[in-house]
């Protein structure tokens, strides 16, 4: 028998008791409650945030209109039942045009209120977009959708914020930035008192290493979230560190990574799955490519090459070379000075031992040690797991079918940088990853009540799962190339 969410895990002490209180509370005094023989809609101006839209005479909407804007010449979306036309705005969103694209003629309250961490800032661009709202009789979101399910979510999200599970621990981040430096540090230091043979070599180079993979977990977290109370320092942070400390493109970054977040495993919206030619993944492309007759590498062994390709080149060639197109083509002149600003710490710090091309060697060699870390945390939770094109799901359902989490330990929450707890970290990307844990019993318990399935496994099983994934989809391949 499946009990409420709010009522198990008591165990879990004072986090589960409070959950319970605040899940218990109903809201009452901001609510109204909206009946047209087919669903209840709740109209809450707190659900997914403060946005206090004075309101005036405006138009209403069906679904149905909502649904026919969807192109990227025009956009509308619902958020909190209002309607905003986004098309003129996309180019200025800071977070990319694309992820408006991924959500025209949809409800994107969830992961708007995910994907922000100041509402009363985003709410002064709003205003202007704001055309209508949705007309009495719809439903707060699309009849597609199971609005219980949408509604103990938002409830979850209110309590989680009542409980501050999304104020950070500054002095934690200050400290994993101080692991990096000293790493940097020990590495120049050792080089410096021991001399270039290749022991020392390998040495420091094993110390760059962990530093730039603490490196991909710092810029990760001030990416998504508010370290600092002024959001300047948030945004110098990520600068310095995935520019500076890793000599990668902030906006590239963000603006993939986001769309990963907001479509996670949504061909082609997602684009850390849209890997063709090189890989066919999920179930879905490999028979689109089988049918169309395409082979542009024997992806039977596609598996196997994972291991020759993919592991050791992710980082030094994909993503770099990747980084550096965009920032060329896109002419973005903050990100090229602080990449070059990495580059040339490595030339000043290292190579009056190595020389110029011994440098480049070095730090090629580090991204080399490094891609295969990557590799495996960013792949192990979502490879193995779904992958469709746009369902439209609610946003609950939608990122615990693309996401799962590796079992917690000690070595697993370094080794990923609690990254272990994926779902977690896709619900609520703006919630310091410090918190997972605490959460991760409400979320899971909140899955049993609604029938979704909650996927969490040792580490070295999730290894494994991404080429027997791969495999899997090369035998999709194969009988859609050979037998159709």
């Amino acid at each position: 028998m499946k009990m409420k969410f709010e009522e198990k895990y008591v165990s879990n002490g004072n986090l589960i008791e409070k959950s319970q209180q605040h899940l218990a509370e109903k809201h009452h005094t901001n609510e109204k409650q909206i009946a047209n023989g087919e669903a209840k809609a709740y109209v809450k101006q707190e659900a997914n945030g403060k946005l206090d839209i004075p309101r005036k005479c405006l138009n209403t909407y069906t679904w149905q209109e909502i649904k026919r804007h969807n192109e990227k010449t025009d956009k509308w979306l619902v958020i909190n039942r209002k309607v905003y036309n986004v098309t003129r705005w996309a180019d200025k969103h800071p977070g990319g045009q694309q992820v408006l694209n991924h959500y025209a003629g949809e409800d994107a309250t969830d992961a708007f209120r995910a994907m922000h961490l100041n509402l009363d800032v985003v709410q002064v661009y709003l205003k202007p977009l704001l055309i209508g709202e949705l007309a009495p009789s719809e439903p707060s979101q699309e009849r597609n959708k199971n609005s219980e399910l949408v509604e103990d979510f938002q409830e979850l999200r209110r309590s989680l914020e009542a409980m501050n599970m999304f104020k950070a621990n500054v002095g934690y981040f200050l400290l994993h930035l101080a692991q990096i430096l000293i790493l940097e540090a020990l590495a120049w230091l050792t080089l410096w008192h021991f001399g270039s043979s290749w022991t020392v070599t390998i040495f420091i180079s094993f110390l760059l290493t962990i530093s730039q993979a603490q490196s991909a977990f710092l810029q990760h977290d001030s990416g998504h979230l508010s370290i600092f109370k002024k959001s300047k320092w948030n945004h110098l942070m990520q600068k310095f560190v995935l520019g500076h400390l890793k000599g990668l493109s902030a906006n590239w970054w963000n603006y993939r990574h986001f769309q990963h977040h907001v479509k996670t495993n949504i061909y082609p919206k997602d684009p850390d799955i849209d890997v063709g030619p090189l890989f066919l993944i999920g179930d879905s492309q490999p028979v689109k490519y089988g049918k169309k007759k395409i082979k542009y590498i024997n992806y039977e062994k596609q598996h196997l090459y994972f291991y020759l390709v993919g592991l050791p080149f992710l980082m030094p060639v994909y993503f770099n070379l990747q980084s550096m197109q965009v920032m060329y083509l896109r002419k973005y002149w903050a990100d090229i000075a602080w990449v070059s600003s990495f580059y040339i710490r490595y030339f000043i710090t290292f190579g009056p031992f190595y020389g110029i091309f011994g440098t480049m060697l070095l730090i090629y060699l580090v991204k080399f040690l490094e891609s295969p870390w990557i590799a495996y945390v960013t792949q192990m939770s979502h490879i193995p797991m779904k992958m469709s094109e746009e369902e439209n799901r609610d946003w609950l359902s939608t990122q615990v079918l693309a996401t799962c989490n590796i079992e917690q330990s000690f070595f697993n929450d370094w080794f990923t940088g609690h990254l272990n707890f994926q779902i977690e970290h896709h619900l609520f990307p703006t919630m310091p990853r410090h918190n997972y844990h605490k959460v991760a019993p409400l979320v899971r318990s909140l899955c049993e009540k609604h029938g979704l399935q909650y996927v969490n496994k040792p580490i070295l099983k999730a290894f494994g799962d991404i080429p027997r994934a791969l495999k899997k989809s090369a035998a999709l391949w194969m009988d859609a190339y050979y037998k159709t």
